[in-house]
């Protein structure tokens, strides 16, 4: 094969897609740290979903132009470090490609070099071990093959090849990956999108990878955020449903399947073993997709929620709160975990909150819709998770409107940064203050762990809580008090001044309580404030100042 078009190209975005959104869930268990959270196949399956999504609207023979719908794609729907690198990778591709109808093997491998060193450039401080190395030993490797083969596939073999003996020797790279033996999760991820791309050049359909299904569903509580309307809900129905095949009915393939399954909605998981499929999708016509997934076998469970009724029932629990965005000069917008931070956030002067944090990193173009909803004429964004800020330059990037991202990388940070907003101050000067701010907070976290593991030292058992200490895990036991207490007396010192506990929405008050009362009668000239901040995921989060 000597010639890739836009056609072609398309079958590549979508078959690699396909097969990242296969393993997500896999890319998830390679986060280095076992905490409840660990998204970054999430984050890049939803960023190249995004991508994908819209290739598939601008679909033609140019490559150049289903390039950049795809790299339009990818950009506005980036979530998470490794979701926006995802999209600055393809971003450099693309622009390569932009001018050709299509594109031979030679112009093919240098559209990934080109995507490598975009990438490169958008982080500021590359660290090698993780996605970045994959993408460029890899590229390399492609360059080297093209300078002797006129055939694309052979150019992606060998991008194939190389990017899986670099995401093999990730660990050697990064000592925390070795210690708790993964691999680089990103890299991991971007494999699964090459390996799709290579599939589709050799016409090969993907297999799905086996699983044993449960028989749970899918835990969707559906985060509307503050800046959805009723209306705008579409599909509305979250549509759940496991067959059972039966001897006799039609004979199950799950490609066809979910393929069949994407023209009821959006949202689309199937999960398959050789007895059962499980179906999640967002839906207009829930009842047709079950008659679909009848003729398969038995429907033996099924859940049906409204989601328009839930977000009414969401916007009713906040009383006078609209979910319209507010217009404003100055725009101060900030992240949020949490109902209760979320109102903590709102009564110190941020003007429009959207929720996300651990468990959603937003996407970019959250953050985009939000900035130019309120038509601001300049904007400050508040991360609070150091997973968003590369999300948040990239909006900041992408608006006509001045923009100042403060680098806050925890709740506790963007609520110290925010306590130094001046609303008569110019972009700039606040800007120096508020991340002047984030030096004089320590933050401290405490969750659950999801498997037995070692790092930094600290032996891990599954379910044990865990206590952070900014990034670093620094205790676990099977005792939340003692974790806590721990945990405090690790971020105290003698300059410390103020302590905040934020409580999480699994949190007892009587636990809230024997915390505020030990560190009174422990550091009596020590201040203690208590926020209800009904944060998931985090038992308790800690301001120490």
């Amino acid at each position: 094969m000597n010639k890739i078009d836009g056609r072609l190209f398309a079958e590549m975005i979508s078959a690699g897609a396909n097969n990242l959104s296969q393993n997500a869930e896999y890319v998830d268990s390679l986060n280095v740290f076992p905490v409840p959270d660990g998204d970054t196949g999430t984050n890049m399956n939803l960023s190249m979903t995004s991508g994908a999504k819209e290739t598939e609207a601008h679909i033609e023979d140019h490559i150049g132009q289903v390039g950049k719908a795809f790299s339009k794609g990818l950009l506005m729907g980036a979530r998470g470090n490794s979701g926006v690198i995802l999209s600055q990778l393809f971003r450099g591709f693309s622009k390569s490609v932009e001018e050709h109808a299509d594109i031979d093997a030679k112009k093919f491998a240098k559209a990934f070099d080109s995507g490598v060193k975009t990438a490169y450039k958008a982080v500021m401080k590359p660290v090698e071990g993780t996605i970045l190395t994959v993408a460029r030993e890899a590229s390399a490797s492609g360059m080297e093959a093209a300078k002797t083969s006129d055939d694309v596939i052979e150019v992606m073999e060998a991008i194939v090849e190389s990017g899986n003996i670099s995401l093999k020797n990730t660990p050697e790279l990064l000592p925390v990956l070795k210690e708790v033996g993964v691999v680089d999760s990103g890299g991991q991820g971007l494999m699964y999108v090459y390996d799709g791309f290579l599939a589709a050049l050799k016409g090969e359909a993907i297999a799905a990878p086996q699983k044993m299904v449960d028989d749970s569903f899918v835990n969707d509580d559906h985060d509307f955020g503050d800046v959805v309307k009723t209306e705008d809900i579409v599909p509305g129905f979250c549509t759940e449903f496991m067959v059972r095949f039966k001897p006799g009915m039609k004979s199950f393939d799950e490609e066809a399947f979910r393929n069949d399954m994407a023209k009821f909605g959006d949202s689309l998981l199937v999960i398959s073993d050789e007895e059962i499929v499980k179906t999640h999708v967002h839906s207009e016509t829930p009842g047709e997709a079950l008659t679909y997934g009848s003729q398969y076998g038995e429907i033996i469970k099924i859940k049906v929620d409204n989601m328009r009724e839930q977000h009414r029932e969401v916007l009713r629990k906040r009383g006078s709160r609209s979910s319209a965005v507010k217009e404003v000069e100055k725009a101060v917008i900030t992240i949020s975990m949490g109902e209760g931070i979320t109102e903590l956030f709102e009564s110190i002067g941020a003007t429009h909150v959207i929720s996300g944090g651990q468990t959603m990193n937003p996407s970019t173009e959250d953050i985009v819709k939000v900035i130019e909803a309120s038509k601001c004429k300049e904007a400050i964004i508040l991360p609070n998770n150091k997973n968003i800020i590369m999300a948040a330059e990239q909006a900041a990037s992408v608006v006509s409107v001045p923009v100042a991202v403060i680098p806050s990388k925890t709740i506790p940070q963007g609520v110290t940064a925010m306590l130094s907003y001046i609303t008569d101050s110019d972009l700039d000067d606040n800007k120096e203050q508020m991340t002047e701010a984030l030096k004089h907070v320590k933050s401290g976290s405490v969750t659950y762990a999801v498997r037995d593991t070692a790092i930094d030292g600290v032996d891990i058992k599954k379910g044990a809580y865990m206590g952070l200490f900014e990034s670093k895990i620094t205790v676990s036991d099977e005792d939340q008090q003692k974790v806590c207490m721990e945990l405090l007396h690790a971020m105290i010192d003698e300059d410390s001044e103020i302590v905040t506990i934020f409580k999480g929405e699994d949190a007892a008050d009587t636990d809230v309580n024997a915390l505020a009362d030990h560190l009174t009668d422990n550091y009596p000239d020590i201040e203690v404030e208590v926020q209800d901040g009904r944060q998931p995921i985090y038992s308790f989060m800690f301001a120490v100042e």
